[in-house]
C-alpha cells in the first residue's frame, strides 16, 4: 500500500469515528484475518456505534479467544449489527462476551423487539431448573447460570434500545422490559432460595413447610413503576405468611420467609464467579433497616395504620407485586394502595412533601452538582417530584390520575386537565432524554451511575450513544438546555395554574378549580390556602402594568414563599408592600428584572416577622435587595452626619425625634435583612446594632438637652455610659441598652445640676420610646441598683465607689464605655472606673460574693416554669456563664495583663488565653457556646418579631431559627442538639474554673 493509499484509508477510518487510527487499521486487519469478517462491513457498522475504538478492540479480544463465535456472528447481518451496537456502547457487555463468547449466538434475531415478559420469566426459571417453585440445583452454580441467562436477555433489550433511530421515544418500552426482567430474576433467585432453605443441613426447614410458606416480593420505586434503569438498586418489600397453619405456623412461616429473602438477595447481588446483577434494597420496609426483613400482611397493615410516616405512604405509590406468591402480593397492594392517597389528608402531609423536596435536592458533592443527571437541579428527580406531588395533591379525590409510572401519570394529569398539554409534552420529552442519558451512562460499564463524564472523549462517546450530538460540546449544551427547561416547567406546571383559579374566568375555562388550587397551596405549606388565594387574586387581577408583571412573577414567587418558614405571612406582607408602593417604577422594574432581588424579598418576608413588620412601614427598603452593598451596615460617621443634620433641620423636639426614630428603624431593618440574607457576620451584626443605638442615644441627648438645659446652665456636663452587652458592643436584636448617667456641675448650683441631670434622664427615656421598635434604656446596673439615684455627679460616684462599692458593682464597671455627652467627662469617669474594675489585688471576699450572687441568679432569675437548659442567657453553659467567668478573670488579672482591659467578652477571653490564664481548648468551648447562644437570641427575635431568651421547644420555630442561622430546612433537632451540646461542654469548663 502506497503512502497515499494508506493516508486515504486512515482518513476513512477517521470519518467512520475512530480516534486511534493506527490501532483501528491494525485491528480491522486482525479481525478479518481471524474471522473472515469483511473490513467494509465492519467499518459500516463501526460508524453507527458509540465508541468504534472500544468496540473493535473488544471484538478482536473475543476473536482471539473464540474466532468461531465471531465468525458465526459476522455471518448473520442482524447478529453482527447487534453485537457491534452492544460492545460499542458497553464495556460491561464486552467483558461478558469475553467471559462467555458462546452467548453471542443468542443475539440472533435481537433488536427487532424487546423480549416478552412471560418469555423472560420462563427463560430464567429454566436456567435454574425450576419445578413448581423449587430449583433443581441449590448450589452456587444455579446462581451463576441465572446471572448468565439474565445478561443474555439484557443484551437483547440493549440490542433493541441501541438499534432505535429515536431511542428517547423507546424509553418507556425499554424501562418496562428492564423492570420485567428484574422481576423474572427475583423469581428465579427465589426458586433457588427455596431449594437451599429446604436443603439437608441442620438449619434447613422441611420442604413441605417451605412449600406452605406464602412469600411475595413487592417492587417499589422505579421497578414497581416499570421504569427501571440498566443498573439500579431494586427496592423491595417482603411479605410472608402461612398457606396452611396445620403444615407451618404463621410465626415459623415468617422465619422461613426471612431465610428466603436473605437467600434471594444473595443470589442476585452476592459475590460469585459471575458478577452481581444489581443491589436488592429492602430498606423501604416498615422501620427501615431496624425493622423486620419479612412481615405478615397483617403486621404490615398494623404498622401503616399506627406508626407510618407520610413519606412511607408516598413510597407505596409505585408498589407492585413482581415475584413469589401472586395472590399474597395482590392482597398486599389492595390493602396499602388506598393509604397512599389518604396520606394527603394527614396532618403532617406538608412536612412529608417538603421531605420529598429535600430528597430531590439532597446533598450532592459540590464538584458533582452540575453533572448529576438524576439528583441535580433540572435532573430526573425534579421531573418525578413534580409529577408525584401533583398526583398526591389531586389523587385523593381523583382516581383517574393514580398511575405508578411517571410518563403514564403525566398523560393522565393532562387528560384530566391538571396541567397543560404543551408543558406536559415538553416535560415528557425532557424526561425521556434525561433517562436516555442515564441509560447510556449505566450501559457503558454495566454499573450504577448518574454522573455526566468530565473527559472530552467520554462526553463525545455519550454524544454518539444518545444521538443528542456528535461532539462533547454539543452533548454538554443539550444537557444544560434540558436542565433549564425542566426547572422552568416545574414552576409552570405546579404554580402557574394557581393563577387561573383566581382569575375572572368562567369555571370551564379554568385549568384548576378553586378547591384544587387550595389543595396545591396546602400541599406546599400554606396553612391558610383560602387566604393565600385571596392575596394572589388581589396582586394579579386587573389590566394594569403592575398586575401584568405580578402575573408573570407570581408562580415562581409562590414557590419561593413555600420554601420559606411562614409562607402565609410572607405573601400577606408582600401584598401590603405591593399596595403601598403602587405603580412605583423602580419597584416594578426590580421585580421584573432582578430575580435575585425578588427571591431575597420572599426569603426575608417568609423567614422573619421582625423584618416584615418594619418593611411594611419602610417599603422603599425593598430597593436594597437589588444590591448587597446597600445591605451593608452604614458607618458610624455616616449615621452621625445624618443625625446632626436632623438637629439642624428641626427646631422642635417632636419633629427631630420622629426623624431620629425613623433613622433607627431604617438602619435596624437594613441590618436585619443583611443578617437573614447572610451578608453580615455575628460580629458585624453586634457592632452595627451597637453603633445604631449609640447614634440614636447621642441624637436624642442633643435634642433633649436643647429643650431642658437653658443657655445659662450650659456649663453642665452630662454623659451616658454604656454598660452590659451594650458596653461590650455585643447587643443583638431585642437587647436592652444598659446605661448609667453621670454629670458634673462645673460651677452650677449642685441642687440645680442634679435637677437638670434628672430632667435629661427623664427626657432621654421618654423621647427614646418607640412603640414600633422599642429601645429600653435600662439603668439597673447603676450603684445601688433600683434603689440608687438615676444620675450621680462624678464626685458622688467617686465617693460611693471609695466607701460603699460592692463587688458586683465593680464587676458591672468592666463593661463600662462612654457613648454620649461630654467627652472629657467620659474620660474622667472611665479613669475613675479603671481604679475600681482593675484593682491591684482582687478582694477574695468580693470574689466569693460574686460566686454566691451567680449561684443565686441561676436559682432565682430564671422565669417561672422555664427549662434552665433552654435559657439562652441564664442557662447552664450559656451567655452569663461565659461572661461571668471572663469578668472574674478580669477582676483578678486585668491590672497585670493590659490586654484584658477591654469591654469585649471574647477579646478579654482571647487575652486570657494569650496570658496563659486559661487553656485554648477550654476557651474555644466557652467562645463556641457564647457565640451560638448570641446568634440564637437574635435569630429568635428576627423570626417571631418578639424578644425571648428561651430556645423554643416548638419544632417549626426551631426550624425557622435554624434557617436564619444557615442550617438546612427541617434542622430543628440539629439546632437543639448543637446548642445543648455546646452549653454542656461550656458548663463543664465554667464549673471547673469559676467555682474551682
Amino acid at each position: 500500500m502506497t503512502s497515499g493509499d494508506r493516508s486515504t484509508a486512515l482518513t476513512a477510518l477517521a470519518r467512520t469515528g475512530f480516534s486511534r487510527l493506527e490501532e483501528a487499521d491494525a485491528g480491522l486487519g486482525e479481525l478479518e484475518q481471524l474471522t473472515g469478517a469483511e473490513r467494509a462491513d465492519a467499518m459500516a457498522l463501526a460508524q453507527r456505534v458509540a465508541d468504534p475504538d472500544r468496540a473493535l478492540a473488544a471484538l478482536v479480544q473475543i476473536a482471539r479467544r473464540d474466532p468461531a463465535a465471531i465468525r458465526a456472528a459476522a455471518g448473520d447481518a442482524g447478529t453482527w449489527r447487534a453485537l457491534w451496537d452492544i460492545v460499542g456502547a458497553s464495556d460491561g457487555f464486552a467483558e461478558f462476551y469475553v467471559r462467555h463468547p458462546d452467548e453471542i449466538a443468542h443475539l440472533a434475531g435481537a433488536g427487532l423487539t424487546v423480549p416478552d415478559e412471560q418469555l423472560m420469566r420462563v427463560e430464567l426459571l429454566a436456567s435454574v431448573g425450576d419445578d413448581e417453585g423449587f430449583a433443581a440445583d441449590a448450589t452456587d452454580a444455579a446462581w451463576v447460570a441465572l446471572r448468565v441467562r439474565y445478561r443474555r436477555l439484557l443484551a437483547r433489550i440493549a440490542a433493541y434500545d441501541l438499534g432505535q433511530d429515536d431511542p428517547a421515544s423507546a424509553i418507556d418500552v425499554v424501562s418496562a422490559s428492564l423492570a420485567d426482567l428484574a422481576g423474572a430474576a427475583l423469581e428465579a433467585s427465589l426458586s433457588v432460595a427455596r431449594s437451599r432453605v429446604a436443603g439437608t443441613g441442620p438449619a434447613a426447614f422441611p420442604r413441605a413447610q417451605v412449600a406452605a410458606t406464602r412469600f411475595a416480593i413487592i417492587a417499589m420505586g422505579k421497578t414497581g413503576a416499570r421504569e427501571l434503569n440498566y443498573v439500579s438498586d431494586v427496592d423491595v418489600i417482603f411479605v410472608g405468611g402461612s398457606a396452611d397453619e396445620e403444615v407451618v405456623s404463621e410465626a415459623r412461616a415468617i422465619d422461613i420467609g426471612t431465610r428466603l429473602a436473605v437467600q434471594t438477595m444473595r443470589g442476585i447481588s452476592g459475590p460469585e464467579i459471575e458478577p452481581p446483577l444489581w443491589e436488592v434494597d429492602p430498606n423501604l420496609r416498615p422501620e427501615g433497616k431496624q425493622g423486620a426483613l419479612v412481615r405478615s400482611l397483617g403486621a404490615h397493615q398494623q404498622y401503616y395504620d399506627r406508626w407510618a410516616k407520610s413519606w412511607e405512604f408516598q413510597a407505596l405509590l409505585k408498589a407492585r407485586a413482581i415475584a413469589g406468591d401472586a395472590a399474597l402480593g395482590a392482597e398486599y397492594i389492595a390493602a396499602v394502595q388506598p393509604l397512599v392517597w389518604h396520606s394527603a389528608a394527614r396532618e403532617n402531609f406538608v412536612e412529608g412533601v417538603q421531605g420529598m423536596r429535600e430528597r430531590v435536592t439532597e446533598h450532592i458533592p459540590a464538584s458533582e452538582v452540575n453533572r448529576q443527571v438524576k439528583l441535580g437541579p433540572g435532573g430526573i428527580r425534579d421531573v418525578e417530584f413534580t409529577v408525584q406531588l401533583l398526583q398526591l395533591v389531586h389523587g385523593l379525590t381523583d382516581e383517574r390520575i393514580r398511575q405508578r409510572g411517571t410518563l403514564e401519570a403525566l398523560d393522565a394529569l393532562v387528560a384530566e386537565g391538571y396541567i397543560g398539554r404543551s408543558e406536559a409534552e415538553a416535560f415528557g420529552r425532557d424526561y425521556r432524554l434525561l433517562r436516555l442519558i442515564e441509560h447510556r451512562l449505566q450501559l457503558r460499564g454495566l454499573r450504577r451511575t448518574a454522573l455526566l463524564p468530565e473527559k472530552e472523549d467520554d462526553l463525545r462517546v455519550l454524544a454518539r450513544a444518545t444521538g443528542l450530538s456528535d461532539s462533547a460540546a454539543g452533548v454538554q449544551a443539550a444537557w444544560e438546555s434540558i436542565k433549564r427547561e425542566v426547572r422552568d416547567i416545574h414552576v409552570r406546571l405546579f404554580y402557574r395554574p394557581l393563577l387561573s383559579a383566581v382569575a375572572a374566568l368562567p369555571e370551564g375555562e379554568r385549568s384548576l378549580s378553586t378547591e384544587q388550587a387550595r389543595d396545591r397551596l396546602a400541599a406546599i405549606g400554606f396553612r391558610d390556602p383560602a387566604g393565600a388565594l385571596r392575596h394572589i387574586a388581589a396582586l394579579t387581577s386587573g389590566l394594569s402594568r403592575k398586575s401584568t408583571i405580578q402575573r408573570h412573577l407570581m408562580p415562581i414567587m409562590i414557590r419561593w414563599f413555600a420554601d420559606g418558614v411562614d409562607p402565609d405571612y410572607g405573601l400577606l406582607v408582600f401584598r401590603r408592600i405591593s399596595e403601598r408602593l403602587g405603580n412605583t417604577p423602580w419597584f416594578l422594574r426590580m421585580l421584573r428584572d432582578s430575580a435575585g432581588a425578588a427571591e431575597s424579598l420572599t426569603r426575608v418576608l417568609s423567614g422573619s416577622r421582625y423584618i416584615g413588620e418594619l418593611m411594611e412601614w419602610i417599603p422603599e427598603s425593598v430597593a436594597w435587595l437589588d444590591d448587597d452593598a446597600l445591605l451593608r451596615p452604614r458607618s458610624g460617621a455616616a449615621l452621625q452626619e445624618e443625625a446632626r443634620a436632623i438637629q439642624t433641620r428641626w427646631d422642635d423636639i417632636d419633629g427631630a425625634m420622629r426623624s431620629v426614630r425613623a433613622l433607627r428603624r431604617r438602619e435596624m431593618l437594613r441590618v436585619a435583612m443583611a443578617a437573614v440574607l447572610e451578608v453580615v457576620s455575628l460580629e458585624e451584626l453586634s457592632d452595627a446594632l451597637s453603633t445604631i443605638t449609640e447614634v440614636t442615644i447621642q441624637a436624642t441627648l442633643r435634642a433633649v438637652r436643647r429643650e431642658v438645659v437653658p443657655p445659662e446652665d450650659d456649663a453642665l456636663d452630662f454623659s451616658v455610659i454604656a454598660m452590659g452587652r451594650f458596653g461590650g458592643r455585643e447587643i443583638g436584636f431585642g437587647s436592652d441598652a444598659d446605661v448609667m448617667y453621670v454629670y458634673r456641675a462645673n460651677g452650677i448650683d449642685p441642687h440645680r445640676a442634679s435637677t437638670l441631670a434628672l430632667k435629661l434622664v427623664a427626657g432621654l427615656r421618654e423621647q427614646s420610646e418607640d412603640h414600633r421598635l422599642p429601645l429600653d434604656l435600662d439603668a439597673e446596673l447603676r450603684p445601688e441598683g433600683r434603689s440608687g439615684p438615676l444620675a450621680r455627679s462624678l464626685d458622688a460616684y467617686a465617693e460611693y465607689y471609695r466607701r460603699w462599692s460592692l463587688s458586683w458593682e465593680a464587676q458591672a464597671l468592666l463593661r463600662g464605655r462612654g457613648v454620649a455627652g461630654s467627652v472629657k467627662l467620659i474620660a474622667d469617669f472611665l479613669a475613675l472606673a479603671d481604679d475600681v474594675r482593675y484593682p491591684a489585688n482582687a478582694d477574695p471576699s468580693g470574689l466569693r460574693e460574686i460566686r454566691r450572687i451567680k449561684a443565686r441568679v441561676e436559682n432565682e432569675r430564671l422565669p417561672q416554669g422555664a427549662d434552665p437548659a433552654r435559657h439562652l442567657k441564664l442557662g447552664p453553659g450559656s451567655i452569663s456563664d461565659v461572661e461571668w467567668l471572663v469578668q472574674i478573670l478580669q477582676l483578678q488579672h486585668a491590672r497585670a495583663v493590659p490586654a484584658m482591659r477591654t469591654t469585649s467578652t471574647l477579646g478579654a477571653l482571647q487575652a486570657a488565653v494569650e496570658a496563659g490564664l486559661i487553656a485554648p481548648d477550654a476557651a474555644e468551648k466557652l467562645a463556641a457556646s457564647w457565640h451560638l447562644a448570641s446568634r440564637l437570641r437574635s435569630a429568635n427575635t428576627l423570626l417571631s418579631g418578639q424578644t425571648s431568651d428561651v430556645l423554643p421547644a416548638d419544632r417549626a420555630r426551631l426550624d425557622g431559627i435554624g434557617r436564619i442561622l444557615e442550617y438546612p430546612p427541617h434542622s430543628a433537632t440539629q439546632v437543639e442538639e448543637d446548642y445543648l451540646g455546646a452549653t454542656r461542654r461550656a458548663r463543664r469548663v465554667f464549673e471547673k474554673l469559676f467555682y474551682g
